[in-house]
């Protein structure tokens, strides 16, 4: 007996120390990698050019974000994309949770038809095509309303939040109508407060595909007013290669290079959902394992 109780311990032993160093290898595969394009992009074009850099710049530089920053809409378009976001995850939750929750009553009528609807938007789509010219009878080409109203929805957020509410015991419920509390009131004071693990989750995820949508505005937008951040920097990529083309046999030193642009720009759109991270992280993890068990 004691013999199998030692056994066991080192094998745990063992498995935890491969777990730790695989772990540790995973960690430096991801964080080399980032740092050296937050470096790189610190760099002169030069350095670029010359290259043999990994961990630290031969040369600091911060030409490659003034090249960003140069260009005069540049706050504008953060504007956009920062209300886009923000109006767009609210909405987006709030409207799921709505339908999350009514779904996950089963005295609901019709309830199993809705499910299985919403089941089939899930794997097939109207197209690209009938998706534009319904966007264009709503009257969305050219709004900023096209980034939040065919957002509003998805059939897996309201999954994952349907079955959360059905993990709410019924009693709760119960006694909050036995104390004259109606369905909005038990929805906002009480369903909602519960679900914060399982909104955050969502929130994280949908403002992560708000703030890097790029094809929303290549669609329907071609008003410059309504280009979100995404948008005004592929444009400055884009100048960027046509100066780096013009340059191509000169023998003047070229302070910027399109791939410091473009690594400044991947630095500036990433921050913003990195520096949010920290602070959702802690719902992130106990929400995260709510979507494995799915009707």
């Amino acid at each position: 007996m004691n013999r199998k109780v030692i056994r066991e311990g080192l094998d745990s032993r063992i498995f935890d120390a491969v777990n730790k160093v695989l772990l540790v290898c995973f960690m430096v595969i991801i964080l080399v990698p980032l740092w050296n394009v937050i470096i790189s992009s610190l760099s002169s074009g030069r350095a670029l050019a010359e290259g043999g850099f990994i961990f630290w710049s031969k040369e600091f530089s911060l030409e490659n974000y003034r090249a960003v920053f140069n260009d005069s809409t540049i706050g504008q378009s953060f504007v956009v994309s920062v209300a886009k976001t923000f109006i767009g995850v609210i909405t987006h939750v709030f409207f799921c949770a709505m339908i999350g929750y009514g779904l996950s009553k089963r005295y609901i009528r019709g309830r199993k038809l809705y499910v299985a609807m919403g089941v089939i938007t899930m794997f097939f789509s109207g197209g690209m095509i009938p998706t534009y010219l319904l966007i264009k009878s709503l009257g969305l080409l050219n709004s900023f309303w096209v980034y939040i109203i065919p957002a509003l929805f998805s059939y897996y957020d309201v999954v994952i939040l349907m079955n959360f509410f059905r993990n709410v015991p019924d009693s709760l419920e119960e006694s909050a109508k036995i104390d004259g509390a109606g369905d909005w009131h038990i929805f906002l004071k009480i369903f909602i407060p519960l679900s914060m693990p399982a909104m955050a989750t969502i929130a994280l995820f949908n403002g992560v595909g708000q703030w890097n949508d790029f094809m929303t505005t290549k669609l329907y937008i071609t008003d410059q007013a309504l280009y979100p951040l995404q948008m005004k920097l592929y444009e400055i990529i884009v100048q960027s290669q046509t100066q780096s083309m013009q340059n191509i046999g000169g023998s003047v030193v070229i302070e910027t290079t399109t791939k410091g642009v473009q690594l400044a720009t991947i630095v500036i759109t990433t921050l913003p959902i990195v520096a949010m991270y920290p602070i959702l992280q802690r719902y992130f993890i106990s929400g995260m394992m709510l979507g494995a068990v799915k009707e």
